[in-house]
């Protein structure tokens, strides 16, 4: 049986054109995740490895889909061996698990994508330094306002409680808190 394996790091993307590839390739059950591929723990990814048999095969779209650490993948393609079974990317034909030069091949490009994750992280270093440059807030909006902020404080500094100036104003105790000098 062909099992395939369908991941996107982020909820903002979509999965359709990796379903679409490895359904036209032939896989007859899907696994699907919405997470990063540098977070090990991948239940849907264990699923399908918990399914293969000896004589199976699991498909990516691409190896970056699957992990982007060197480890994570030959980890991961242990396991497939353990069953039995046999891997191949679509994107990398090259790769498949049951010839002698795979193991070659899939240790270089787990580096590249290992490499591809630190150019990743670079540009969205750059991207935030950019948006930071223009003004752009990060995080999230303040549960009050500049001047309930400075009315709480002024409250705590004539000597009310925290806890009674942050059920005032419907926010917890440690949201009073971080205004305190």
């Amino acid at each position: 049986m062909i099992y395939g394996y369908a991941r996107v790091s982020t909820s903002g993307q979509d999965l359709a054109n990796q379903l679409a590839q490895l359904k036209a390739a032939g896989c007859e059950m899907v696994f699907r995740e919405k997470i990063s591929g540098f977070t090990i723990e991948r239940p849907q990814l264990k699923r399908a490895i918990g399914k293969l048999e000896p004589g199976d095969v699991l498909m990516v779209a691409a190896v970056d889909r699957l992990a982007r650490d060197t480890r994570d993948l030959l980890n991961i393609l242990h396991e497939v061996r353990e069953a039995g079974a046999g891997f191949r990317s679509l994107a990398e034909p090259i790769v498949d698990t049951t010839s002698e030069l795979a193991d070659i091949v899939i240790a270089v490009l787990g580096i590249a994508a290992k490499w591809e994750r630190g150019r990743i992280r670079e540009r969205t270093a750059a991207g935030r330094a950019r948006a930071r440059e223009q003004g752009v807030k990060f995080g999230r909006k303040p549960k009050l306002t500049p001047h309930q902020q400075r009315e709480a404080l002024e409250r705590i500094l004539a000597g009310e409680p925290q806890r009674a100036v942050a059920r005032s104003y419907n926010v917890s105790q440690s949201t009073i808190s971080r205004l305190t000098p």
